[in-house]
């Protein structure tokens, strides 16, 4: 991925480099707008998740819920349906892992809306999502059926491992390029429309590309990643 130094304004699209620290004899670490949005989006995941943790501390099961309750215990049993449907449920003690990567990659997309570069436009930070859920795939398939999921490779014949392997190492690969495409494209169409408007037009356009681009788009973006790497995970661990 380029790097550019300086605050990336204009119709600049490579990744702001704000401040290189240097660890070891040609090691560095890089401050960049990927850092930032990142730190700001793990940020607001962890302040909503101890808001939660200490007021469900109050929540009895004899109480009759409301308010933030109700919406959490919603949102709640609305993933554990849609992982049901996607998962067996032994696989169930993946659920804050495939949670988590939802709720990241929903606020990473969505972050444009107050102006920071999508951590998600970035490669560098789908490819090791993409990792990781590409691991869980092997896992569960080595864990639940190891002996058929080994086999697989060879079918329908043994000539063909060659072109399965490549098939599976395609797996993170293309996951990771789907949702760092669409938002990268979202993010320069953005800030093309911005640059290249005239002054007293932008204002007028805002909020219905944002909408798009960053509320449903982004949605969207996080829903199939999610499901994908769950769908895989689930078809590994079952015959």
């Amino acid at each position: 991925m380029e790097y550019a130094n300086g605050n990336g304004t204009g119709l600049d699209f490579a990744i702001s480099r704000f401040v290189s620290i240097r660890i070891a004899e040609g090691i560095y670490f890089d401050i960049t707008s990927t850092t930032i949005s990142m730190m700001v989006a793990t940020l607001l995941l962890l302040i909503l998740g101890i808001a939660v943790n200490v007021k469900s501390k109050n929540w009895k099961p004899e109480d009759k819920p409301s308010g933030l309750q109700n919406l959490i215990e919603m949102l709640v049993n609305a993933f554990q349906g849609f992982f049901r449907g996607s998962a067996s449920e032994k696989l169930d003690h993946l659920q804050p892992w495939f949670f988590t990567l939802f709720a990241f990659l929903l606020v990473g997309n969505m972050i444009g809306v107050v102006g920071l570069r999508p951590p998600t436009g970035d490669w560098s930070v789908t490819f090791p999502l993409a990792l990781a859920s590409f691991i869980l795939f092997q896992y569960a398939g080595l864990r639940y059926r190891p002996k058929n999921y080994l086999k697989g490779f060879l079918q329908p014949v043994f000539i063909f491992l060659p072109l399965n392997l490549l098939g599976e190492f395609a797996r993170p690969i293309a996951l990771s390029f789907r949702i760092f495409g669409n938002v990268l494209g979202g993010f320069v169409l953005l800030s093309l429309l911005y640059g290249l408007a005239p002054i007293f037009v932008r204002p007028l356009f805002p909020v219905a590309l944002h909408m798009y681009f960053d509320i449903a788009s982004g949605f969207l973006q996080a829903f199939i990643f999610t499901v994908l790497s769950l769908t895989f995970v689930g078809l590994a661990a079952e015959d």
